[in-house]
């Protein structure tokens, strides 16, 4: 008697079929990778007028940047102020403003560049938190047309300054945390050779603005040189300003600054009293 092959003897397991991988899960996760790849991509090459309607946004239209080029992490536009939404008040700054953004840990670092104006690139990082935003500038220094303010609207659309504004800043950190704002460090603004198209007298004189940070952050205003003579002193409380000078004018020069000191303040006698806050 013929034995039976031991594959086809009685209790011995048959061999399964063989199956195919389930592939759904792979095509899955190539899916995944394709989606994060093109949103990194995307990150990557945003275009620059993203940032420019960022910065409209969050300044209320105070501040744009007009024909953007390049990307939102390296790109340039012109930059205009202007005196808000529906505001016809508007400057810009002579040629282009470059910027350089790199993302960090919670927040972002910055370059700007302007030809007219930063002969060294200003450096910044901004931080977020929980509740907290904070701008950090570099030590540096930069030199602006004090025509630009014009651009803002009442009262700078009046004084129409002339001259130029050389801003210092030293350890200069601003904060914001929850509604307070905080100083840290120093910045001082020296505005050199101003003119007003209220007054025929050109220059009317130069001046210097200080800035002390700290747990009670101060400005202190002096004149420099020149016919009108400003000063004055102020601090914050919480994230409002409150300032407190005067304006006159050298007893030669009152006719020819006469105008003007009626109305960057309020009138006592010769002198003109500044308050704001």
């Amino acid at each position: 008697m013929r034995q039976r092959p031991p594959f086809l003897r009685s209790g011995a397991p048959a061999a399964a079929p063989r199956t195919q991988r389930p592939r759904h899960g792979l095509r899955a996760w190539a899916l995944c990778g394709a989606l994060c790849g093109g949103l990194l991509t995307l990150a990557l090459q945003a275009p620059a007028r993203w940032l420019s309607a960022a910065v409209d946004q969050l300044s209320q239209g105070h501040v744009q940047l007009l024909l953007p080029r390049g990307t939102v992490w390296s790109g340039s536009a012109n930059l205009v102020l202007t005196g808000g939404q529906g505001s016809q008040d508007r400057t810009a700054l002579p040629g282009r403003l470059d910027w350089q953004l790199r993302p960090a840990l919670l927040g972002l670092h910055a370059e700007l560049r302007a030809d007219c104006c930063t002969p060294q690139p200003l450096a910044l990082r901004l931080g977020l938190g929980l509740g907290r935003v904070r701008l950090q500038l570099d030590d540096g220094a930069s030199q602006w047309p004090a025509g630009l303010l014009g651009g803002l609207g009442t009262p700078w659309n009046t004084v129409q300054a002339q001259g130029q504004l050389q801003i210092d800043t030293h350890a200069l950190a601003l904060e914001w945390a929850a509604g307070r704002l905080r100083i840290d460090g120093q910045a001082s603004l020296q505005a050199k050779d101003i003119s007003s198209r209220l007054s025929t007298l050109q220059p009317m004189g130069s001046y210097q603005l200080d800035l002390d940070g700290g747990d009670a952050p101060t400005l202190a205003l002096k004149t420099l040189d020149g016919s009108l003579r400003l000063s004055g002193q102020g601090r914050w409380v919480g994230a409002r300003l409150h300032f407190e000078g005067a304006a006159e004018a050298a007893p030669e020069r009152e006719a020819a600054l006469n105008n003007l000191l009626n109305i960057i303040g309020r009138r006592q006698g010769a002198r003109s009293i500044i308050s704001l806050g």
